[in-house]
């Protein structure tokens, strides 16, 4: 990345990053609200069709096609597979049994797994700062989990949300290392083209779906395909092919945050105390693992900061 696009660069990711956070934290609410004219599978399905015609209209429009290698092929084909497809359908049948804000906390265990994945599969090591974000964070969303009741007893829908969380840091590690040489739009319409095909035998639940449920269901699996697929998945893959995945996975805790807020304003349930204040931490955490050491101490002082505590370049576009 040059100088001159460096501040386009944070620009866009200024953009790109709540962009993407806030259409997450909303699929968790209208999932909840689709869920019980819908089998987890369908509603997979009817999302990525969706979001496959429109991410394919937004590649098409680009003209920037780069043909994959035969690693990037086997990395997109993971990504599709297990972020795109099962993601979807194990937080989708989560979904049939757990509330919204509830399960965005139980799968947002995935910033964590994506930190240490990252750390140790993409070289990108684990700064301090990242480590100690990810920790007060994570706090966080004990507290909020512990304040909003989860029906921790409701085991199935628990692992259900495991499995999801598991999906979801698997298919970050595998879509990264596609992004260093591939255009972010290309990368992520073949992930949910792949995805798709994947959830095609929910075909037949989706017909039966589509033919009883109301309209307001309807609207719901088109905006699961239009926002928080088409365009979060867009805005997430720019912003991680611009920033490593560690520190990038740890802004999802907000997510959890934002979905009790929109949780409360459509669905009427109300956070209790201790959960707003554990919101509050997961901000806390999150600006943490945002810091950097002082690069120019160095060159002020002579002498070195903590290796651990280096970001590592972003890849070059």
């Amino acid at each position: 990345m040059t100088a001159a696009s460096e501040p386009a660069s944070r620009v866009g990711l200024f953009v790109a990053i709540p962009v993407t956070l806030v259409a997450w934290a909303s699929a968790f609410v209208v999932i909840r609200g689709v869920s019980p004219y819908f089998s987890g599978g369908a509603i997979a399905l009817g999302r990525l069709v969706v979001g496959t015609v429109l991410l394919g209209i937004v590649v098409l429009i680009g003209r920037r096609w780069m043909w994959p290698n035969r690693t990037e092929w086997i990395q997109i084909a993971v990504f599709g597979v297990v972020w795109f497809g099962a993601y979807n359908v194990c937080l989708n049948i989560a979904e049939h049994t757990l509330d919204a804000g509830t399960t965005a906390l139980l799968v947002n265990i995935g910033p964590i797994l994506i930190a240490l994945g990252a750390g140790i599969f993409l070289r990108e090591g684990i700064p301090r700062w990242l480590a100690i974000g990810a920790v007060v964070a994570f706090a966080g969303v004990v507290l909020i989990a512990v304040a909003s009741g989860a029906r921790f007893s409701n085991l199935a829908g628990v692992l259900w949300c495991l499995l999801a969380a598991v999906a979801y840091a698997t298919g970050v590690l595998f879509q990264k290392p596609a992004l260093r040489r591939l255009p972010a739009a290309q990368v992520t319409w073949l992930g949910c083209l792949i995805g798709m095909i994947v959830c095609l035998p929910f075909a037949g639940q989706l017909a039966q779906g589509l033919g009883t449920a109301p309209t307001g269901a309807w609207i719901g699996v088109l905006y699961l395909g239009a926002i928080p697929t088409s365009v979060a998945f867009s805005t997430w893959a720019y912003a991680l092919s611009r920033m490593p995945a560690g520190r990038l996975g740890v802004s999802t805790y907000v997510v959890p945050v934002l979905a009790i807020i929109l949780s409360l304003i459509f669905l009427a349930v109300v956070p209790p105390l201790l959960a707003v204040i554990g919101g509050a931490i997961c901000l806390v955490g999150v600006a943490l693992s945002r810091r950097r050491s002082r690069a120019g101490i160095v060159a002020v002082t002579g002498v070195a900061s903590d290796p651990t505590d280096a970001e590592p370049p972003a890849p070059s576009h």
